[in-house]
């Protein structure tokens, strides 16, 4: 059976999803519903409903009109399975916008029960970047260990986000939050925490357990101890056309911090319809026909930080991280080394993974159907998402800051691939050098080119 849906049915449908992003609940249920008439084999009015309630039967029978319409849709299945375990309680500790840490009140060193001990001497493991095993510090004992790809260990996000795992490795660790950003770190049990690896702070303070904090399923191992990220700011700070001569001599850096950040990484297929006029007679007479159909994307690896405070641009900055050279998460692998924690659930993640999804496709939308053929009047309905997958990603990354004539600027480092990101002061007189070098150069271009004009008798005076 097909379905062909009226002409405003879009426009209906978003102002009803509008309606209830805003909390306009009377005028999303109106709008919504009548989109749902129009159209009962599309999803999205039905899924969008349950924004509508607070009536947890409602939104399951929405819920299940969803589902009759697209048996494979993952909001659907995913609210379904949470109103499913207990209609009358509220949904899993997964299911809702993050999990809230309590803290003590005084701050503390990450001091907790022994683990990761050498069995030769009792002192402390650590995981040796340039070994690639678990090295005692005292002894030099090498705990052997296999390596595994991380390629297979991807979830399957519509069976994950309505379930709770038990999460044990987060649970065991020794959580920390920062008194003056509010970062969370994770630390192996036995290792002391001198400052919170974000913001450099000694304010440390212990906190519960984040029982619904969900587990790396990957990480990509450090590549940089504290030596070799400081050769690389230094080269770093050395290149720069505006840059101060006196620059490499004269910063004064700060502590350098490792800390494994988390990142989310989506794998998937969508599809998006499309709709447009296409010239199908000549310039002169152009004869303009009605066209649609569906452009389909498999994306892979869509990176989202997995914290708030770490934006896109600081990402690109940091440039891209080889996330084919990543290896299946084992708790060794911090043992020395800071995890910080989450603060944007998958969620958001999957929300602003599908945003820059989407954006990219429409940017290239134009050249990609009917290739050649002059296009008008290109619009787009809705996406449908299929197949899609996550991993939690560990990435280490090295963060601290240098002193130029009493100002601070910040310096990162991909640990990874050693790419230096951050600000560098300028020289004023380089800076206005360059900018009269580059004027001057189009000047004189300009003349050459009026000169030859001239002398081919292209131009006069």
């Amino acid at each position: 059976m097909t379905f062909e849906p009226h002409k405003d049915y879009e426009l209906i449908l978003r102002d009803g999803v509008n309606a209830a992003k805003i909390g306009n609940k009377n005028l999303a249920w109106s709008l919504l519903n009548q989109a749902a008439q129009m159209n009962p084999l599309d999803a999205r009015p039905w899924i969008w409903l349950t924004e509508t309630t607070d009536d947890l039967r409602e939104k399951k029978e929405y819920l299940e009109q969803g589902l009759a319409a697209d048996p494979r849709n993952p909001l659907a299945r995913r609210g379904l399975a949470a109103l499913g375990v207990d209609t009358k309680s509220p949904p899993p500790r997964s299911m809702q916008e993050g999990v809230q840490i309590q803290a003590s009140d005084e701050p503390i060193l990450a001091q907790s029960r022994e683990t990761f001990l050498c069995p030769k001497c009792g002192g402390h493991l650590e995981f040796d970047i340039r070994a690639n095993e678990l090295t005692c510090l005292y002894c030099g004992y090498i705990h052997q260990s296999q390596e595994k790809s991380a390629a297979d260990n991807e979830q399957v996000m519509a069976h994950y986000l309505p379930t709770e795992k038990g999460h044990r490795w987060a649970a065991s660790q020794h959580q920390l939050v920062c008194g003056q950003c509010g970062a969370h770190s994770l630390w192996p049990p036995g290792q002391a925490a001198a400052r919170c690896p974000y913001c450099g702070s000694s304010q440390l303070m212990e906190s519960q357990e984040t029982e619904g904090l969900v587990d790396p399923q990957a990480i990509a191992i450090m590549q940089f101890d504290e030596a070799s990220a400081t050769q690389t700011i230094i080269e770093w700070l050395s290149k720069g056309w505006t840059a101060p001569d006196d620059l490499k001599k004269s910063a004064r850096k700060s502590n350098l911090r490792p800390a494994y950040y988390p990142f989310w990484t989506f794998d998937g297929t969508l599809d998006i319809h499309w709709s447009c006029e296409v010239n199908e007679g000549s310039n002169d007479r152009p004869r303009w026909m009605s066209r649609h159909g569906t452009e389909y994307e498999m994306f892979d690896d869509v990176l989202v930080p997995g914290l708030t405070s770490l934006t896109f641009k600081d990402l690109n900055k940091l440039g891209m991280f080889n996330l084919k050279d990543v290896v299946e998460f084992k708790p060794e692998y911090l043992a020395g080394w800071p995890a910080l924690t989450y603060n944007r659930p998958l969620a958001k993640a999957t929300l602003l993974a599908r945003e820059q999804i989407v954006k990219q496709v429409r940017r290239e939308l134009h050249s990609r159907i009917l290739p050649g053929q002059q296009k008008r009047g290109l619009n787009t309905g809705g996406v449908n998402w299929s197949d899609m997958t996550f991993k939690h990603v560990l990435l280490p990354v090295w963060i601290g800051s240098y002193n130029y004539k009493g100002q601070e600027y910040q310096v990162m480092v991909n640990g990874q691939t050693g790419k230096v990101a951050g600000d560098k002061p300028r020289d004023i007189a380089k800076t206005f050098g360059l900018i009269f070098g580059v004027v001057a150069t189009i000047v004189v271009i300009l003349l050459i080119g009026a000169i030859v004009a001239m002398s081919m008798g292209w131009i006069s005076l």
